[in-house]
């Protein structure tokens, strides 16, 4: 069996050309841009908790770095190094191997070098930290949002949730959207060049983890506003309702905007060929409320934000 040291160098050793220092010294060395700023975030994958046991590998090496990635497009920042630790079961090369062409994939996709990082034996479990640059004073954060401000969404929220419910059992599927569902939830897209495209046009921006009402109410909460969201809900199931409102697990964006640059943003998203969607406005009131309504006027009950694991 392959020690740890060699399990490192075989499957996480890779060139950081940007780097200074890479892996294999007590701490890597880095040399950021001139005219940036770092932009650090790190995220926790825990078996049971994040990802089902009998998870694709593959699938899994991509989105243990995709959500960080996604953390960083929220800020408008650009990644460029992270740093993983793992907690493994076993030494299992076949999975690793698995493991590792995902992760790298979605290093590669995104620009981004792997400059450290532990591994350790337990239940499976990997953590990131990543670093980015971005310019400045220009990056987005949850407090920049004003009254009057619209909201917006990039791409389909919900699907992740969907097809976790159809793997549980608790709805079933049908095509297309059954296969849209379950590749949403192994490999999300982080929306990066969306980001890095809102500097100097959104207000405020946060990712879609936990649930959109969840982490839109971070943003109302940190700019001390309320929300009145108008939703195309009507024909939509009550489960499929719940996914799209408070399930979270889809890394989309959420951001707000000036209503006078309404027609900059549907012209970004053409460009970027992804979907944006306008959901309400921002209102003086309570930090945090949310007032959701149908196209008809009347009241969209929800039972929970989104996802809270002490909850």
């Amino acid at each position: 069996m392959p020690s740890e040291f060699a399990l490192i160098t075989r499957y996480f050793q890779r060139p950081t050309p940007s780097a200074r220092l890479g892996i294999g010294d007590d701490a890597a060395l880095i040399t950021p841009s001139a005219g940036m700023e770092l932009a650090i975030s790190t995220d926790m994958l825990v078996v049971g908790t994040h990802f089902l046991p009998a998870a694709d590998a593959e699938g899994l090496g991509w989105k243990t770095l995709a959500v960080n990635v996604s953390d960083l497009a929220a800020m408008g920042a650009r990644p460029r190094w992270a740093l993983l630790a793992c907690a493994l079961p076993e030494a299992d090369e076949t999975w690793l191997a698995r493991f590792t062409q995902g992760f790298f994939a979605c290093a590669e996709a995104f620009g981004v070098e792997l400059i450290g990082g532990d591994t350790t034996r337990g239940a499976r479990a990997f953590a990131v930290t990543i670093l980015g640059e971005v310019p400045c004073g220009q990056a987005l954060t949850r407090a920049g949002a004003r009254a009057g401000d619209e909201i917006w969404v990039s791409g389909a929220p919900g699907q992740a949730a969907l097809g976790l419910a159809h793997l549980q059992g608790k709805v079933a599927l049908e095509e297309p959207q059954r296969s849209a569902c379950l590749a949403a939830l192994p490999r999300p897209q982080p929306r990066l060049a969306l980001g890095l495209a809102l500097r100097g046009l959104a207000t405020a921006a946060i990712d879609v983890s936990d649930g959109l009402l969840a982490d839109l109410s971070h943003i109302l909460s940190a700019s001390g506003l309320a929300a009145r969201l108008t939703l195309d809900v009507e024909a939509v199931p009550t489960f499929a309702q719940h996914c799209f409102l408070a399930g979270g697990d889809d890394y989309e964006l959420v951001f707000t905007a000036p209503s006078n640059r309404h027609e900059e943003v549907l012209a970004l998203g053409e460009k970027l060929g992804l979907p944006l969607t306008c959901l309400g406005d921002c209102r003086p009131g309570p930090a945090g409320f949310l007032d959701v309504r149908t196209r008809a006027g009347e009241p969209v009950a929800f039972s929970t934000l989104g996802y809270d694991h002490f909850a």
